[in-house]
């Protein structure tokens, strides 16, 4: 009997020829798992920024905890996380610099306080500058 080796797939096809292996593989919902139940995904959710009450969007340069580079902050924007993410990209490339969103504030790399509030205020923001 050990020269006739056969796949797992080829005995359950002997044992039960009338199942439809193909449709089995190729099922996306399938999961295999030891506990009964569907699994659900939920779609991950950013938080919604509140804006400030007079409406202004504050430009912060921050230093602290950033080995002494400076990087400004911009909060405020009451968007949803995706716009913010659009409108960080639009600042990193007129400011030819890196940035990033964190938790609805956007970061942008450097010292560009000026160019990034003519940036702001031509796409319709009132800004103030924040901190020192």
């Amino acid at each position: 009997m050990a020269g006739n080796k056969i796949s797992l797939a080829d005995w359950q096809a002997k044992m039960n020829p009338a199942a439809n292996t193909t449709t089995v593989k190729n099922d996306p919902n399938l999961v295999y798992s030891t506990d009964s139940g569907k699994i659900t995904t939920k779609p991950a959710t950013k938080p919604q920024v509140e804006a400030f009450a007079d409406g202004a969007v504050r430009i912060r340069r921050e230093t602290k905890g950033r080995g002494g580079k400076a990087v400004l902050t911009i909060s405020g924007i009451a968007r949803p996380h995706d716009e913010l993410v659009l409108l960080a990209a639009k600042l990193k490339k007129k400011c030819a610099c890196g940035g990033a969103v964190k938790e609805g504030v956007i970061e942008i790399q450097g010292d560009k306080r000026e160019l990034v509030e003519q940036l702001l205020q031509a796409e319709g923001f009132k800004t103030k500058w924040a901190g020192g």
